[in-house]
């Protein structure tokens, strides 16, 4: 599939259909597409036969709906049979998008003596006398757990551990594509922070660095806080800190193409989750490296009292800021960031 010379549809689908082999059928198609406000792509011919003819046709719709809707119409044309209807997005994903590989072929016995038993016996002997060997002997060195329990998926929110994995799946084909780091999904069925931090550290001989993924705030900031003071291994929250990397650079690069100076410029941050606090906090430590004077407000809304993850957040920045204005009487409350 070449997904890379070509626009990108997120309803781009492709049907196969079975239509007389003769003149002005492909314009009764295309009239249906036009008809429903369906842009046309590719165009292929899948076989030919005297009397029936086999087209695959792309098209991109607005949305999943629109996309039934078109082929729902095909169907209904006298003397079309739809064989087959394909979504891009479902095709890539058809079988999961990662896979293992060898790095060295198993093709006689004294290879497979060689990786497996007796000759990786001496190995394990070796590491187990000196664990750091692990590091130079087996992939841990280039391995990271990404490890989710899918409470935050994207912005689709709780939809839990199955349907984390092909965000996972789809973190490990950048690690590997961009970096040429080995990535294992871990999609867990527990939303328990004691739970997760248990697992994590219990899997965590077998692996360079964690990578937390889509995990609700606030229960985000303790199970990284904790994982980072009992494990010896690098532990992010992708989050948090990828995402604030991303901003500052961003921010950095946005301000040089339009002449401004950082001191001159405030930042609203809309949103005071796990990227929201950590995107502060990256402002923080580059005004306090950069010497820049950014202004930093952050308003949010309360109803009884300040939300469990109002709380988190706020604690996150506390020692940092300057509370300037508080309205009792609408429960809002401002921070400003200076």
């Amino acid at each position: 599939m070449d997904m890379d010379h070509e626009p990108y549809c997120d309803f781009r689908m492709t049907v196969r259909l079975e239509i007389p082999n003769k003149p002005g059928e492909f314009a009764r198609l295309a009239e249906v597409f036009a008809a429903e406000g369906a842009n046309l792509g590719a165009i292929d011919i899948v076989d030919v036969k005297p009397e029936r003819m086999t087209r695959d046709i792309t098209f991109d719709a607005q949305s999943e709906a629109h996309a039934q809707r078109v082929v729902e119409q095909l169907r209904k044309l006298p003397d079309v049979r739809v064989r087959s209807a394909s979504d891009r997005v479902f095709l890539a994903h058809l079988g999961g998008k990662i896979a293992t590989k060898a790095k060295i072929p198993v093709k006689t016995r004294n290879a497979l003596s060689t990786v497996y038993t007796p000759g990786v016996a001496r190995v394990c002997q070796a590491i187990a006398a000196d664990r750091d060997k692990a590091f130079a002997f087996t992939t841990r060195a280039n391995s990271v757990a990404v490890v989710s329990d899918g409470s935050a998926i994207l912005g689709l929110g709780n939809l839990g551990p199955e349907a984390a994995m092909p965000v996972m799946e789809g973190k490990i084909m950048l690690l590997k594509e961009f970096a040429d780091i080995d990535g294992w999904p871990l999609c867990l069925a527990t939303q328990n922070s004691d739970e997760i931090v248990a697992t994590v550290k219990a899997i965590a001989p077998s692996f360079g660095a964690i990578n937390l993924e889509d995990i609700s705030s606030p229960r985000c900031f303790e199970i990284e806080k904790r994982l980072k003071e009992e494990l010896d291994i690098p532990v992010m929250h992708d989050d948090q800190h990828g995402t604030a990397v991303v901003l500052l650079a961003g921010l950095i690069n946005a301000l040089k193409v339009v002449g401004k100076e950082m001191q001159s410029i405030k930042v609203v941050v809309n949103g005071l989750g796990a990227a929201g606090t950590a995107c502060c906090r990256m402002l923080l430590v580059a005004t306090v490296k950069g010497r820049w004077s950014i202004r930093l407000a952050r308003i949010w809304k309360l109803h009884a009292a300040i939300s469990e993850a109002a709380s988190v957040s706020t604690s996150q920045l506390l020692r940092c800021a300057t509370f300037y204005e508080a309205r009792t009487c609408s429960l809002e409350y401002r921070w400003a960031i200076c």
